[in-house]
Formats: C-alpha cells, structure tokens, sequence
C-alpha cells in the first residue's frame, strides 16, 4: 500500500531521496493502512534539530473512539543524526525545501515516508514537463509501447 505525492514532482526538481520512520499513533497507522491520507500543502520543517512533517492530513479512523487523533497534526519524521545534519545544511540555502514524496508500510509494518530535497521549478520549467509528459503519450498511443 502506498500513497503518492504527485503534486510534488511537478513543482520541485527533486535532487536527493531519503527513507524516513514515522511516529503515529494507533488510530493514526490504521487509517493509512485503509490508504486515507493527503498530501495537500504538505511539507517539512525543522525545529529544535528535529524534522516534523506539517499539514499532513490523515484522516481519522472511523471506528476509532474518543482517543481518535486529530488528522492535521505535527508528526515527527525519523533519521539518523548524519542525515538530519546534512539536510538541514542545505535548507539553510537558498531555494531548497524538503517535500514528502510517498508513504508506504514496510513488510514488518512499519510506516515509512519517502522524503525529497528539491528545489523549487519555474513556470517555464513545469510548461516544459508538460510538454514531455503530453509527447510521451502520444507516442504510447501512436505505437503502442
């Protein structure tokens, strides 16, 4: 089961991918795991040396009681002190943002987000993928690769 964020490909040139651990909580990892989670306007901050995904929207679980989670809340995103490091080097140049790319639950369970560290495109830049996207298809179409 995975969850995409294809929003974020067309707006940022992604140049590195990293593999983060989520925390949640019970309700939380089992409305992802009935794939009920948004990536709208979400992205990455950090604060105290930490990494938290902001604006994320997980959907709360529908047999869930009255310890259901709130589904806009901060979630913290884990790494290795190395990675955090060097990520939080770049945010501090111009231009760089960090953007979820994916969720996904691994084979022992776990929830796992794919985040990217991208740079933000330009209007002609996202005109030009456009028209690569447009071309391949038609291409798909005409000879049927």
């Amino acid at each position: 089961m995975t969850i995409s964020n294809k929003k974020a490909y067309f707006e940022y040139n992604i140049e590195d991918k990293y593999i983060a651990g989520l925390v949640l909580t019970g309700t939380e990892i089992k409305s992802l795991r009935a794939g009920k989670a948004s990536f709208n306007d979400s992205y990455c901050v950090f604060f105290k040396g930490e990494l938290f995904v902001k604006s994320l929207h997980i959907a709360e679980y529908y047999f869930g009681s009255i310890y259901n989670h709130p589904p806009l809340q901060e979630r913290k995103l884990l790494l290795h002190k190395k990675e955090l490091r060097k990520l939080e080097n770049k945010i501090k140049e111009k231009g760089y943002t960090i953007v979820p790319l994916k969720i996904f639950i691994t084979s022992k369970g776990l929830a796992k987000m794919e985040i990217g560290l991208g740079k933000g495109k330009k209007i002609y830049d996202k005109r030009e993928t456009i028209k690569s996207r447009e071309s391949d298809r038609d291409i798909k179409r005409k000879y049927g690769v």
